[in-house]
């Protein structure tokens, strides 16, 4: 299961609500860079979920479609946790104004240093803007988006990666009760004023879900969980049993592969953060197509090699439209693209495939994966197989 983090499809009904009508992340990147160059996502039915520059509609498309927030929420906690089940029934709180002073007090005095900016910021604007005066001081840059965050920046050379890991799993333990944001993130930077970069080492503190999930199902069934990029950090680790690289695409799709090639059975549930943090918030939609291609080949790769009781599901969280204000995320639909090893046995055999177009809520992914793994459906969570 793949998840190409911000690759929204459209806006939602609610968009508006969010300050985000009219938002399309997909068709505005195409637009953007003259039309899309992804063969083999084209020829899954990535063009018939819906009009797209330089994907055309498939001949024969595997089961395609938009898919749909039940709760509240645009950011990557909101949307994987529904992938799996978990709706909110209220969104987790933002700070459009920065933190409150009393919360920065407790903050301050919890980890034992001073904290500057506290203020909704571009992570990489953030370190430009205050990086010197951290070198300067060993104040800890203390940042949040519209999304429900709280993210802590030190120079390496500064904090050491492991204190700066320390000081934001004590961050977590103060951000509880009306303050209980979705994540506390660390954000570890080097080099010179003027030339700033973040390494590869984010790590997520992420809210316990509140709720039990499809993982769980899983893992109560017996069937291997495996999360490969943030997914472990997205659920504090419930339902997760093992966790594997994934900092940047590359990495996690040499998880993926690896994983793919030993493995008999079980899920493994890839998170492709690079359209979203490094390309997508920059509105950088050159690097956001090349990212795209990359996965592309790599899904080519992936596609004649699926067994008879395989099942791929390509989708998103959210959006992170370039063509809208500001650099945040948007309120929108997910693409769905779900094919079987079947399915591409039929193909190859020149028969149709037997896909379909399903339209529903994000929670459908979770419904279907536990049905195809486990051969069962789960009382009480939401979302309903589109395969069975």
């Amino acid at each position: 299961m793949l998840v190409i983090d911000a690759c929204g499809v459209g806006a939602l009904p609610d968009a508006a609500d969010y300050g985000d009508e009219g938002a399309n992340t997909l068709v505005h990147v195409a637009e953007a860079v003259g039309g899309l160059r992804l063969p083999a996502l084209a020829a899954l039915g990535l063009g018939s979920i819906l009009a797209l520059e330089g994907v055309p509609p498939a001949a024969d498309p595997v089961v395609h479609g938009r898919l749909h927030a039940l709760g509240p929420g645009k950011d990557s906690t909101a949307g994987h946790w529904e992938l799996m089940g978990i709706v909110l029934d209220r969104p987790l709180p933002t700070y459009p104004e920065g933190f409150p002073v009393e919360v920065i007090a407790r903050l301050g005095a919890a980890m034992g240093r001073e904290i500057i900016c506290n203020l909704p910021h571009n992570g990489i604007a953030a370190i430009e803007d205050f990086g010197a005066e951290h070198l300067r001081t060993g104040a800890l840059i203390l940042y949040t988006s519209q999304d429900s965050v709280l993210q802590l920046a030190a120079h390496v050379e500064r904090m050491p990666v492991e204190e700066l890991y320390r000081a934001c799993a004590t961050a977590r333990t103060v951000m509880t009760g009306e303050h209980a944001v979705g994540r506390v993130i660390a954000r570890p930077f080097t080099g010179t004023t003027g030339a700033f970069e973040r390494t590869e080492g984010r790590r997520d503190f992420a809210l316990a879900p509140p709720s039990r999930s499809y993982l769980q199902e899983l893992s109560d069934a017996g069937v291997p969980t495996h999360g490969v990029g943030k997914i472990s950090d997205l659920f504090a680790g419930v339902g997760i049993g093992q966790s594997h690289p994934g900092s940047t695409n590359e990495l996690a799709l040499m998880s993926a592969r690896e994983l793919l090639g030993k493995l008999d059975r079980g899920l493994v549930f890839v998170n492709l953060i690079e359209t979203d943090q490094v390309y997508g918030h920059r509105k950088d939609c050159a690097g956001f197509h090349r990212a795209l291609r990359a996965i592309d080949a790599e899904l080519g790769e992936w596609l004649p090699r699926l067994r008879a009781g395989d099942l791929l599901v390509v989708t998103a969280d959210h959006g992170v439209d370039p063509a809208h204000p500001g650099t945040d995320h948007t309120r929108e639909y997910a693409p769905l693209l779900a094919v079987t090893g079947e399915m591409t046995r039929r193909r190859a055999a020149g028969e149709r495939c037997g896909g379909g177009r399903h339209d529903g809520p994000l929670a459908d992914v979770g419904a279907t994966v536990l049905r195809w793994l486990a051969g069962r459906n789960a009382e009480g969570l939401p979302g309903e197989p589109f395969l069975t």
